[in-house]
């Protein structure tokens, strides 16, 4: 009897959960139907295309194809590692992308609490706008103008010649290559970086500024004391999360603006498959160096959701 009492509240759970899938279904399918689109295009555009990751292990000949290129294992892989040149590029890679990760979150948490301090609505709208803007253009239309300003007959080098100073040659020179890169993309992204920051400070309850300003506290002991602690757990978590882009140095910067004679101190990751890899040909050697960069990018990306989840209480599951 027991047993037959047992099978009969098992069937009914059973028939309760599915009714609550049914009901749950019933409710949200057009959300899923409306991801059905997204999902084909993640697959076609993003997850077949991975199967191309075999040429790394292959002396690829595109007449031949993926099924008839010969194998040889880690062939390339062992040629990148021994190449001194290669192992230049990664410290180039990463040596620019630290400094640029660290300058523009430095940047952009300045300009956040120096915006939020501004009490005329139309003074901040206007500066608001002015820094954005150069987000919106791309490094094509942004690298034309810089070189023709950094050129030996550009404003900058007029100006310095007409304070007396020989003229510099920024683009070419591999001891101003670098940082005219951090600089340049600090021009480009410090204003669009500011909004994740400006929206941590509304988020500050006023009462703590209140209270400050009856304990005698002035403007910058509140930015120090209320604003910047108000905002550190977020500080932290950008800083965690951008090291997984430590490896990604900006390619589109770089190719538009480095040359031979920089190859030294600007030829990174990206452009170095690119040149090596498409320009020469050499599609295996390329594919090798990028699934490298994916590996470790990956593995970046581990720890930084480790370090976030640790220290700013950010987690996705």
């Amino acid at each position: 009897m027991a047993v037959v009492e047992a099978d009969h509240g098992t069937v009914a759970e059973t028939a309760a959960k599915r009714l609550r899938i049914r009901n749950y279904l019933g409710r949200s399918w057009p959300l899923y139907a409306m991801m059905v689109l997204p999902v084909i295009q993640l697959a076609l555009f993003h997850y077949y295309p991975m199967y191309g990751v075999v040429i790394a292990f292959q002396d690829f000949n595109p007449g031949l194809g993926f099924g008839g290129s010969p194998w040889v294992g880690l062939k390339h892989f062992n040629f990148i590692f021994a190449n001194p040149d290669f192992s230049n590029v990664v410290a180039n890679s990463f040596i620019i992308a630290v400094g640029k990760i660290t300058t523009l979150q430095l940047m952009a948490v300045t300009l956040a609490l120096l915006l939020n301090e501004i009490r005329s609505m139309i003074f901040k709208r206007t500066v608001q706008t002015v820094i954005y803007l150069p987000h919106f253009l791309s490094w094509i239309v942004l690298g034309g103008i810089l070189l023709d300003l950094l050129s030996t007959s550009g404003m900058i080098n007029r100006a310095i010649e007409f304070a007396g100073f020989d003229p510099i040659l920024f683009l070419g020179s591999n001891a101003w290559f670098r940082p005219i890169i951090v600089v340049t993309n600090l021009w480009k992204e410090a204003g669009w970086a500011t909004i994740i920051y400006l929206a941590a400070l509304t988020g500050i309850d006023p009462v703590l500024h209140e209270a400050a300003a009856i304990d005698g506290a002035n403007r910058w002991q509140r930015i120090r004391h209320v604003n910047i602690p108000g905002i550190l757990s977020m500080v932290i978590l950008i800083a965690c999360l951008n090291l997984g882009n430590v490896l990604q140095a900006g390619f589109e910067q770089v190719l538009t603006l480095y040359n031979p004679t920089v190859y030294e101190t600007g030829d990174i990751i990206d452009t170095y498959v690119y040149r090596a890899g498409l320009i020469s040909a050499r599609y295996s050697m390329g594919a090798a160096v990028g699934l490298f960069q994916s590996a470790m990018g990956f593995v970046l990306i581990v720890v930084a959701y480790r370090l976030a989840s640790r220290y700013a209480g950010y987690r996705i599951f």
